[in-house]
């Protein structure tokens, strides 16, 4: 089993995973996403502002899992798809995150290539479908 989340934990994260919503540090003013109990940048914030991201920014790295590589719970999606492109995302307000793309261009991805967020189903587990973001062209 790859990284298993409890039904409550997930349901927890719900505001993160459908709305992309991080905060910003009262200490520091950075971003954090998805949220922290204490700022990731400076380690001294624990007030935070609740800040809805765009769902726009750039690729900053990738690649494509392929060849028996995909966690369990992406296994039935690595069987259908044979491989499927995974993507660091520079958000334009600043974090990182990582994700599946979909729809790649015929011509590949590229860094520094602009996408954006788009709301899929991510896999299933315990009978729970689990929907989050992943990204495409944009």
């Amino acid at each position: 089993m790859g990284a298993h989340i409890s039904i409550p934990m997930y349901q927890r994260a719900v505001p993160q995973r459908y709305r992309l919503v991080g905060q910003r540090c009262g200490a520091c003013g950075k971003i954090n996403f998805p949220p922290k109990a204490v700022c990731k940048y400076c380690y001294q914030g624990t007030s935070f502002e609740d800040v809805q991201l765009s769902g726009r920014g750039t690729v900053y790295s990738y690649t494509v899992i392929a060849g028996g590589g995909a966690p369990p719970e992406f296994a039935a999606e690595a069987r259908c798809k044979g491989s499927y492109p995974v993507i660091i995302v520079e958000l334009a307000e600043g974090p990182r995150v990582i994700a599946q793309m979909v729809n790649p261009p015929e011509e590949g991805i590229a860094i520094g290539m602009p996408v954006k967020a788009v709301f899929r189903k991510i896999y299933e587990e315990e009978g729970v479908i689990r929907y989050g973001f992943k990204f495409s062209p944009a």
